[in-house]
């Protein structure tokens, strides 16, 4: 089969369609890495406007481990291999875009390569890299949230736990919405999610029957009600609705009010509040009826932030790049 042609033949020009691809991407400097059900392809346009291509078979885990993949594991599995995956992405797109003034490598990092070889090395500032933005998020939305919350109930010592964990997330929801409104305004990031809207745009496409080419993708919309920020709006939600459960039994009420204690159990929670927000998403990717479409309304409204209209040249890009990840069996990548 062609997949230079190939698009599904379920859907037409009509805005309701029932087919729903597993495929997805994310945006990174000056392109886009596209996942498929076999697949993956990175596709960045460098700065002498040429097409860079790196393309791989995808080696799932689960397919060595098969309990990795059952529900409410898979969750954490998943969003971990997409960490790290999305880490060497970007920075494979980076080389394509050097600062002016490269930094010169620390002492550390020459006796890595001297002493294990440059693989090594990438290996190493990939685990750094993917720890430090764990460690950001959580000391953003946890740990953050959790002491200006003790903070300010400090003058209220009576306060009532669901008033202290109502508190907490508004202050999670709050720091979320700020941190999305910041990034949005820089220059730099903005061409980012130019590009994660012509992701969303190729995908509608993709979806709806049509010929995937840049005159068709212009026309679809920029939200996709799978989108990784919804993901991360519904990980804020369920966690505020499970630190509001633990925190009021009674084994754990009178110690809750520790912020120690809280961040501890917060972090306890985390993996279990990651596998319940992936079956979640993976629910509302299956299903469109008004209780899907409600659930996913927050996180569509939230991309005016994380996605911006893209340039034809980015449309290409990604045009390219779900052509590339398309399965060889048509709707091999259903829902």
């Amino acid at each position: 089969m062609n997949q230079e042609n190939q698009t599904p033949k379920t859907c037409g020009q009509s805005e309701d369609c029932q087919f729903r691809t597993t495929i997805g991407g994310q945006a990174l400097i000056e392109g886009i890495l596209m996942r498929g059900p076999e697949k993956q392809a990175i596709v960045v346009r460098n700065q002498a406007g040429e097409l860079e291509i790196k393309e791989q078979k995808l080696k799932l885990i689960k397919d060595r481990f098969p309990i990795l993949g059952v529900p409410f594991i898979r969750g954490v599995v998943n969003f971990l291999a997409s960490l790290v995956e999305g880490v060497k992405a970007l920075m494979w797109s980076a080389e394509f875009y050097p600062e002016e003034e490269e930094a010169q490598p620390s002492k550390f990092e020459t006796w890595l390569e001297k002493h294990f070889g440059s693989e090594t090395l990438m290996k190493w500032i990939i685990g750094i890299s993917v720890v430090a933005g764990v460690a950001f998020a959580i000391a953003l939305f946890i740990i953050l949230p959790t002491l200006v919350t003790s903070g300010t109930l400090y003058f209220f010592p009576d306060a009532p736990m669901w008033l202290r964990n109502l508190l907490e997330g508004v202050v999670k929801l709050v720091i979320f919405f700020v941190y999305l409104f910041l990034c949005s305004r820089l220059k730099d990031i903005q061409r980012t999610f130019r590009y994660h809207g012509a992701e969303h745009k190729t995908i509608f496409c993709y979806e709806r029957g049509l010929e995937l080419t840049v005159e068709n993708a212009r026309q679809m919309p920029r939200h996709h009600p799978r989108c990784g920020t919804s993901f991360l709006f519904v990980v804020i939600v369920i966690a505020v609705l499970a630190s509001c459960v633990v925190f009021a039994l009674p084994a754990v009420r009178d110690v809750a009010t520790n912020p120690i204690v809280r961040i501890l159990l917060h972090l306890v929670l985390l993996p279990v509040v990651v596998a319940v927000t992936y079956e979640i998403n993976r629910f509302i990717g299956r299903h469109d009826n008004p209780v899907t479409r409600f659930l996913s309304a927050p996180g569509l409204w939230m991309q005016n932030f994380t996605t911006f209209e893209p340039d034809d040249s980015m449309l290409e890009v990604a045009i390219r790049a779900l052509k590339l990840v398309l399965p060889e069996k048509e709707g091999a990548d259903a829902w």
